[in-house]
């Protein structure tokens, strides 16, 4: 049902900071965006030349809060809370999407624990969001899958 994305490497340099910094400071914005191509490399400075922070799967949330010079790179915050840098061309802001922020979850048929198993996801596991109902989240994975989570173990900003 999943292939997680880890991170192979997630830090930020102190420039990568000050930019991130300067540009929150003169652009007071944030928007929910999600990864919508297959996979997506998370950066470390805006433009290829930085290092991949890690590389995520489509459906991944993030928010922007920056943006580059150039306008072409978004500084982005994670289900961790860690800010990076993403393509503006690998993102978008018509799709509601999560990411599961706990260890691991069961993933249910309905929306109550009154509904049978489907199985389970991990954490770092994303999402296309089809339906909020109460407390109860139903997703769509890239292949395909969805299911009812519960929305306590979930980060959709």
């Amino acid at each position: 049902m999943l292939t997680n994305y880890f991170s192979t490497s997630k830090f930020i340099n102190i420039k990568t900071l000050l930019i991130v910094i300067t540009i929150f400071v003169f652009t007071n914005f944030s928007e929910a965006l999600c990864i919508k191509t297959e996979s997506a490399n998370i950066r470390l400075g805006p433009s290829t030349s930085y290092k991949k922070a890690w590389t995520v799967g489509k459906y991944m949330p993030l928010v922007k809060v920056g943006l580059s010079l150039d306008r072409n790179w978004y500084a982005v915050k994670d289900v961790d809370g860690d800010v990076n840098w993403v393509h503006r061309s690998l993102v978008s802001d018509q799709i509601k999407c999560g990411v599961v922020k706990a260890k691991k979850v069961n993933v249910r048929r309905g929306p109550s624990t009154k509904y049978s198993k489907l199985g389970f996801v991990e954490k770092y596991y994303s999402f296309k969001v089809i339906k909020i109902q109460g407390n109860w989240v139903k997703f769509q994975d890239q292949w395909g899958d969805s299911g009812w989570i519960h929305k306590s173990y979930l980060w959709i900003p």
